[in-house]
């Protein structure tokens, strides 16, 4: 029986397990949408949101979360262009995200047809493939590429643009059960001569770090990450991406490392002789001065990338695989089963330094305050959340405060956009993450600058009635902006001041959601308590200390150890 090329998109995604589909309709998807309406409404959970960018943060933010691809549709056009800063997101982070976009009919391309854009060609940089799919015959393989590209190697964003024709036409539907592109064959086994050659300089150390990063979580390592630095008695610091590949509350985890790292995990990569990274890119927001960064140290770099070893910073040993299967070859080479009273004898000296770096500086407020500092915020919704909510960020101050006082002992549980910086991110990456798991607690960390850019979506938490929680950090600046200009020109506050603001208790009312407000630390409690009772959405708008800066900082260009403390 031949079907149509928007009932092989829909019966496509059901082979590939989809059950949420984010997105916005328009005339060149109408066909897919009646389907999806008259056949599929049981299949799938279809979340309308307002705007085409919090569309594929949302499928971003859902595939985060679980592990799994999110999938995300819109029209032709500025529905196709309103997607591209989510995609140049899931792309700096390697997040897999399937965006379908509508065209135009086939017969009208190339002729500046109505709402039509070429898709294609402009995310080409920002998606790790992409499909202009001109036969129907070919919907069903190409959707099947699209998934395996997607989700394996170093996984991305796949755009896949519908024509018109492509979707109404009608074939015989044969949706493969296993594909292969020759072109594409990413190496996921380690190279055991490289694996040795790492065991033998790893047995050698005495003062070792492991640099852990989002490719730990992405590949499923954090358990082997846990028995390989818990048993060699490795100290751990990771990326803001890699946040949550290590319990944060252990001992042996120094924080995060980088330009608003922690003075022990900065000093630590300073004078370390080894360092172990794992699924980390070496991104100039980590290293600072690449000169000067682990300068002392022999570097093994294992990532599954093999354009990010060697890119950025020269290393010793390089490792082209999965994180997961680097790790398990490790562990086996090493014979590693219990703590080696050996080694802990060998790394005594190097503990003692981080301890003693730990306790000259530390992460540090002032708690006396009554205006609100906005680090302690962080800290009470840890502590009344106890450490299990999913946190998604916005960008600027409040990532930063949220990645130093939030303690994340799990992996999946920290969504943020690290590569690309996007602001406006964390409300609709907190949407994918509370559809994907509706029984938990997520709270978006946003400031009052980031968290208008996708406002809008207010109506989607209404409408579906997600229970997310807004914690907005409110100062009246673009406040990461304003710290650098206090700091490197001169208090020259140039265009940061955003004081004209809406009240977003009101605004929270106005779309149907609960608003709260908190202007001083005694309130903060209270207010977070009855956020956290309240079933429905929440933005809670914390009143914080105008000035409050970001610390320690890095400056740009220099060694990480070259700290700004205060």
């Amino acid at each position: 029986m031949k079907i149509s090329g928007a009932s092989i998109l829909l019966r496509s995604l059901k082979e590939e397990g989809v059950d949420t589909i984010f997105g916005y309709p328009g005339g060149a998807v109408i066909d897919i949408f009646d389907t999806l309406a008259r056949d599929f409404s049981q299949d799938f959970k279809f979340i309308l949101v307002r705007h085409e960018q919090a569309a594929v943060h949302a499928a971003d933010g859902y595939a985060r979360a679980t592990g799994k691809p999110g999938v995300c549709l819109v029209t032709s056009g500025p529905g196709g262009t309103n997607t591209v800063t989510g995609l140049a997101t899931a792309y700096m982070d390697s997040i897999p995200v399937l965006v379908f976009t509508g065209q135009v009919p086939t017969q009208l391309i190339g002729n500046d047809a109505f709402q039509e854009a070429d898709i294609v060609g402009i995310t080409r940089p920002c998606t790790k493939h992409n499909y202009l799919v001109s036969r129907t015959e070919e919907l069903a393989k190409t959707i099947k590429e699209g998934f395996l590209i997607a989700t394996t190697g170093r996984p991305g964003p796949v755009l896949i643009d519908l024509p018109k024709d492509v979707v109404q036409n009608k074939v015989k539907f044969d949706y493969p059960k296993t594909i292969e592109i020759p072109t594409y064959r990413p190496n996921v086994k380690a190279h055991p001569p490289s694996v040795k050659r790492a065991a033998e300089l790893i047995r050698l150390a005495e003062r070792p770090v492991i640099y852990a990063g989002g490719g730990v979580i992405t590949s499923g390592a954090h358990e082997e990450l846990f028995k390989f630095a818990s048993t060699l008695n490795f100290p751990v610091t990771s990326t803001l991406m890699g946040l949550g590949c290590f319990p944060a509350t252990h001992p042996l985890f120094l924080g995060m490392l980088g330009m608003h790292g922690t003075f022990r995990a900065n000093m630590a990569i300073d004078r370390t002789d080894l360092l172990l990274a794992i699924g980390a890119r070496f991104d100039d927001r980590v290293t600072g001065r690449v000169e000067e960064f682990a300068k002392d140290a022999k570097i093994i770099h294992i990532d599954i990338d093999p354009t990010s070893i060697q890119k950025n910073i020269v290393v010793e040993v390089p490792i082209v695989c999965d994180a997961k299967d680097g790790l398990s070859k490790l562990i086996d080479e090493l014979k590693i089963e219990g703590r080696s009273a050996e080694a802990d004898d060998r790394l005594k000296e190097w503990h003692s330094q981080l301890t003693a770096w730990r306790n000259q500086q530390r992460l540090r407020f002032d708690r006396t305050s009554e205006i609100i500092k906005p680090q302690f915020v962080i800290e009470k919704l840890y502590e009344m959340t106890k450490g299990q909510a999913i946190i998604t960020t916005e960008v600027g101050q409040n990532q930063m405060w949220a990645a130093q006082y939030y303690l994340f002992d799990h992996p999946r549980t920290f969504l943020t956009s690290g590569g690309l910086g996007t602001m406006g991110y964390g409300f609709p990456a907190a949407i994918g993450a509370q559809v994907a798991f509706p029984g938990k607690t997520v709270i978006d960390i946003a400031g009052d600058g980031s968290i208008q850019m996708n406002i809008q979506e207010l109506a989607t938490v209404v409408q579906y009635k997600l229970p997310v929680k807004i914690a907005i950090l409110n100062n009246g600046y673009l406040g990461m902006v304003r710290q650098w200009q206090e700091r490197f020109y001169d208090k020259v506050y140039s265009h940061t001041d955003i004081t004209v603001a809406p009240d977003f208790v009101k605004l929270a009312e106005a779309y149907g959601a609960v608003g709260l407000r908190a202007t001083k630390s005694s309130e903060v409690e209270k207010v977070i308590e009855k956020a956290l009772e309240t079933s429905g959405p929440v933005i809670i708008d914390f009143i914080v200390d105008r000035d409050e800066g970001v610390y320690p900082m890095v400056p740009a260009g220099a060694p990480i150890k070259e700290m700004i403390l205060v």
